[in-house]
């Protein structure tokens, strides 16, 4: 690989810790935090597959600069040499950054100059142990307990699902990798219709990779990986949340048919699939813009400055109206 442009991945020296491990797939509770799962993950991977980049603690004046949306300054602005590479989650995206590398297909549909990239999977994960064979018990939510709908951590949905033979919990963050005691996921922020187009269908995947059915809310994420009726189950009121346990519980060849099926689809958004996403990206549209920008003169660059600008108090005084409405 000749040519290449110096390729650096930015976290800020103050996030740096002691214990970050060395090596991707491994369990590391702090991969719980995006600016971790997203920037440290992704430099690991790439690394130990060989592709040249670095991770830095301090931001180059020349190169190009990969970064989550929450360690890039918001008004921090690209120089003669550098290009921008905002990694954005459910956050505005930079105003200033030339690229933007998004978790759901639906939010570069929107978003100018934005590229959709498979998120990673709950590293370290650890699946349900086969030998709990057709036993459909515990029913479990892995995620941060606010973005759970009020009515699953109402005691009424316990006690439901105690009538029902199965045991409910809401898994504290130190478990999120393990599955081996799961049967079951249930994961709904709400059950009104939304899209949240700008959040990540990383459930699902980890789901899949853990061989448990998933019982999901209506979101865009989801529906843009469904290909059949195994890849999950979307539902839209607890009613329908507890007839599918139902049917879970009391047929055990439907519920080994999901397994069977996430094991199908967990291929298509394995560590090594995302890397591919990553290495393609980089190649095929952050180094060619990168020397596109470079290339540039001071006036043109200039100009995409004080575009940018510009958008930034468009958008503020729309902020500020709607405000008052």
């Amino acid at each position: 690989m000749t040519d290449l442009p110096p390729i650096y991945f930015y976290l800020p020296q103050k996030d740096w810790l002691d214990n970050m491990p060395e090596q991707p797939d491994v369990y590391w509770e702090q991969f719980g935090q995006g600016i971790y799962s997203w920037t440290l993950q992704t430099y690991l991977y790439l690394k130990a597959d060989g592709f040249p980049c670095t991770l830095v603690g301090t931001m180059p004046d020349e190169g190009i600069i990969i970064a989550h949306r929450d360690s890039f300054p918001y008004k921090l602005r690209p120089t003669p040499k550098v290009l921008m590479v905002c990694i954005k989650p459910d956050r505005n995206p930079h105003p200033y950054a030339q690229l933007q590398v998004v978790q759901n297909p639906q939010d570069a549909k929107k978003l100018k100059n934005s590229y959709y990239i498979t998120h990673w999977r709950q590293p370290g994960l650890i699946p349900r142990d086969p030998d709990r064979d057709d036993r459909f018990e515990n029913i479990g939510y892995f995620g941060i307990s606010f973005n759970l709908a009020p009515e699953l951590k109402a005691a009424s949905w316990s006690k439901q699902l105690e009538e029902l033979g199965l045991n409910w919990e809401i898994i504290p963050k130190n478990r999120w990798h393990d599955y081996s005691n799961i049967d079951a996921i249930v994961a709904v922020r709400n059950f009104q219709q939304q899209d949240y187009t700008q959040k990540p269908a990383t459930k699902l995947y980890n789901a899949w990779h853990a061989g448990v059915p998933a019982i999901l809310g209506k979101e865009s994420a989801f529906q843009s990986e469904r290909k059949n009726e195994f890849d999950y189950f979307e539902v839209a009121s607890l009613d329908e949340a507890i007839n599918i346990l139902k049917r879970l519980r009391d047929n055990p060849k439907m519920s080994q048919k999901v397994r069977e099926n996430g094991q199908i689809r967990a291929k298509e958004v394995d560590p090594q699939s995302v890397l591919m996403q990553w290495r393609r990206f980089l190649s095929n549209t952050a180094i060619p813009e990168y020397k596109c920008w470079c290339s540039l003169s001071s006036w043109r660059q200039s100009i995409y400055l004080q575009k940018c600008f510009l958008s930034i108090r468009v958008n503020g005084l729309k902020n500020r109206i709607s405000a008052f409405r």
